[in-house]
């Protein structure tokens, strides 16, 4: 179980950072790829922690496949997402400040399959991501990643 705390005041402080990674994932037809997080029951990009012994890109490409069933090459850097008031709160007593490197990825094979992390996973249109249950933490990854626009990385 994990409880997101975004601005809450009443969040409990970190006690801990975990570098993660997330991916913006878009197939030809420019569908983002999504998953329904088993953990919060949210809809999310897919990602998940760095290992130690990794190189960063490695690590997108494993928890990509990990939890979505897609190979993928990594092709871009979206953003750095480390804002102290957005803090995970864990079963276990850790409270996670939020950590997280987005990339831009392409994918090169593999099916659609669920994960133990993910209970549905798909492709959707930029239309339909209004209709998903999505953290507003994620949600600018995804409006980041999704915008052809941008030039530079976000760092915030």
């Amino acid at each position: 179980m994990r409880i997101d705390h975004f601005r809450n005041p009443e969040a409990p402080p970190a006690n801990s950072v975990v570098p993660s990674v997330t991916a913006v994932v878009q197939d030809d037809a420019g569908r983002l790829l999504v998953i329904h997080k088993t953990d919060n029951d949210l809809w999310a990009l897919p990602g998940g922690g760095h290992d130690i012994g990794e190189r960063v890109a490695d690590t997108v490409v494993r928890e990509v496949e990990e939890e979505t069933g897609i190979r993928v090459q990594v092709e871009g850097l979206v953003g750095l997402y480390t804002d102290p008031d957005h803090v995970l709160e864990y079963d276990d007593g850790e409270v996670r400040q939020q950590f997280s490197i987005c990339f831009r990825a392409r994918p090169v094979g593999g099916r659609l399959r669920t994960s133990s992390e993910s209970k549905e996973v798909r492709w959707v249109d930029a239309s339909e991501l209004d209709a998903l249950t999505i953290h507003p933490s994620m949600r600018l990854r995804i409006e980041h990643g999704l915008d052809a626009a941008r030039t530079e990385p976000y760092i915030g």
